[in-house]
């Protein structure tokens, strides 16, 4: 049993069960995976993959098992050279985030401005994506942090979450537009006009449809967005009124536009982190993440993730 051969079986796994993926993926060859697979059973007594003939055509239930265990190997493997790469030089390496769009362009230029001063020789690496995607960008390995609101609560046994700040809504309109004649900003008058708002797996729209659906109210979403640049542009061309994040409006840049606060409509969100529980991250990964939210001091962090911390709550 060797660690390439277990590298092989979790490739071949994450492709199911294509050889041909794998291979190309691993950059070998077809018939060396498949020999290598083999041994690898052999050695073990039992089958990994279900076979049809030559192909590979699904996972066994000792397969499963020893899929696990590969991936936890081959996970410690790569905690391993972290460590080696943290003590040699601290100063260097990669960090990768994976975020949505709002995030990215609203809340992190200051963490991420700040952190490239401070390790220039760090390659600092954004993707986005949508807030299930980044999650499981984390948890396969792709990615070492996982920032959004929706969703990355929901993978308790993968990743520990840790709480960043809260945020509301706003609603945005022309300048010209009624709703900005009201004195007092209600869900019903946001129901009168065409809506503009997120899509429903992005930033805090589970709130806005509980807060709707509590007043037996139906808004009238006539377009929905990922971001909240594309939800201003569709409001500044009278597609209708606009439903986003208080934080992405920018009276500088925004000047076609007006804001109004909506935080006493909704329900507050809260924008977490997510870190795979068997990550060993370096040390400029806790400084990254306390410039973003500074009650996650390392010490917060490594306590969570040993399971031995308690909640560092806003």
């Amino acid at each position: 049993m060797n660690i390439q051969q277990l590298r092989y079986v979790h490739e071949v796994a994450k492709r199911n069960c294509n050889i041909s993926e794998a291979a190309a993926a691993l950059y070998t060859s077809q018939p060396g995976v498949s020999k290598q697979i083999r041994l690898l059973e052999e050695e073990l007594g039992v089958d990994i993959f279900i076979r049809h003939g030559k192909r590979l055509i699904g996972i066994t239930d000792p397969g499963q098992q020893v899929l696990a265990i590969a991936a936890r190997a081959l996970s410690e493997l790569a905690n391993l050279k972290q460590v080696g790469d943290e003590f040699s030089n601290e100063m260097t390496g990669s960090l990768s985030i994976a975020t949505t769009h709002t995030q990215a362009r609203y809340a992190l230029p200051q963490a991420v401005h700040a952190f490239m001063q401070r390790y220039p020789g760090v390659r600092l690496e954004l993707h986005q994506g949508n807030p299930t995607q980044i999650c499981e960008w984390v948890i396969a390995g792709k990615s070492d942090i996982a920032i959004a609101t929706e969703a990355i609560d929901q993978y308790p046994e993968k990743l520990v979450v840790l709480p960043c700040y809260q945020w509301n809504h706003c609603v945005v309109a022309p300048l010209r537009h009624p709703i900005l004649k009201e004195r007092v900003l209600t869900l019903e008058a946001i129901a009168r006009y065409p809506l503009v708002t997120y899509d429903s797996s992005f930033a805090g729209r589970n709130k806005v449809n509980q807060a709707f659906a509590v007043r037996n109210l139906k808004p009238n979403v006539v377009l929905t967005a990922i971001d909240a640049d594309i939800i201003k542009t569709y409001v500044a061309l009278g597609l209708g009124i606009g439903l986003m994040a208080s934080m992405a409006f920018d009276p500088e840049r925004d000047k076609g536009l007006r804001r109004l606060d909506a935080a006493h409509l909704f329900a507050s969100s809260t924008t977490r982190i997510g870190i795979r529980k068997d990550a060993w991250l370096r040390g400029y990964a806790y400084v990254f993440i306390e410039l973003f939210a500074p009650h996650l001091t390392r010490k917060a962090i490594e306590a969570t993730l040993s399971g031995g911390g308690e909640d560092p709550g806003l």
